[in-house]
């Protein structure tokens, strides 16, 4: 709507709902939207009237250095393959282009033609903006947020959180706290998060608290088909190098490393524990020694080919 008012003098409302392809009273929300946003949006009623930026306003030039508009490209390419708002990534690199001068641009373009990454695209459900920028000022202002949230079941609740702090894993948005309904420490998927909206109460973050440790966490308790404990018999330093703590929670003992993770596929399981290079005794399940025992054999058949 902006870009519509900077190019034309003035537009009516049913002219700019068809433009936006809205209706007419989402383009008055857009209008007091832009006046929130200190942009002076003049309305006139009436059979000629319409919406117009205020005369003399003009929006501040968009200045980059050469450094500076490559390292912003650079960055929304790395966060469309990561997964991050991969739709506004689109637009955002749309007026971008458009504001560069002729032969940046060029450099540019051909930036994006030539680049690739090692990472492979993310193709993961983006939480909506909205609820992220809310969480977030939540969280810095210590405000506790009542969310509406689904759950993988699909099960709709309402919560009141304490937010201790947003992390972006693999390709999704989570955020961490108290969650009063459980009396519990917990981690929730922003993009599972269908309204948040701040209240009144306060909270202090506990010092000892690591969000990222606690989606790790979380993540490593996500229900499978089977549950699998193995002893590694290696010091828990190396173990945690090649193990991270989203996949398995690691635990020293007297024997060893105490390796406790979920696994849809024994097969895959095997092919994981095979792959550490590590000496291992297998707790649970039995059925593990199996998967193991075929995929030696398995390995030894391909080798006598």
């Amino acid at each position: 709507m902006l870009e519509l008012l900077q190019a034309h003098h003035g537009l009516g409302g049913r002219d700019l709902a068809q433009r936006l392809g809205v209706d007419e009273r989402t383009v008055r929300r857009y209008a007091a939207r832009l006046a929130e946003l200190g942009i002076p949006v003049a309305a006139e009623r009436g059979r000629y009237g319409g919406y117009q930026l205020t005369p003399g306003y003009k929006l501040p030039p968009l200045m980059l250095t050469d450094d500076e508009a490559t390292a912003v490209v650079l960055g929304l390419l790395a966060g469309r393959r990561l997964g991050l708002a991969a739709d506004a990534t689109e637009a955002t690199l749309a007026k971008i282009r458009r504001v560069l001068p002729a032969t940046l641009r060029e450099q540019v373009g051909a930036l994006e033609e030539t680049l690739d990454f090692t990472l492979a695209e993310r193709a993961m459900p983006t939480p909506a903006s909205r609820a992220v920028l809310t969480l977030a000022t939540a969280i810095r202002d210590r405000r506790r947020v009542t969310l509406r949230y689904r759950s993988w079941k699909g099960a709709q609740t309402e919560r009141e959180l304490d937010g201790h702090g947003l992390v972006f894993h693999s390709g999704r948005w989570y955020v961490t706290g108290h969650d009063h309904r459980s009396g519990e420490l917990r981690t929730f998927r922003v993009d599972r998060i269908s309204s948040v909206a701040p209240g009144t109460a306060s909270y202090e973050i506990p010092e000892e608290s690591d969000p990222v440790r606690q989606v790790t966490a979380s993540l490593a308790q996500v229900p499978y088909a089977h549950i699998v404990e193995v002893i590694l018999h290696v010091p828990l330093a190396e173990a945690s190098r090649r193990i991270p703590p989203s996949v398995a929670t690691l635990t020293e003992t007297p024997d060893g490393v105490h390796l406790r993770t979920r696994a849809e596929s024994l097969d895959g399981m095997a092919a994981m524990l095979a792959g550490l290079g590590f000496p291992f005794t297998i707790l649970s399940p039995q059925e593990l020694r199996t998967a193991v025992r075929r995929l030696a054999q398995r390995l030894l058949e391909r080798t006598s080919e």
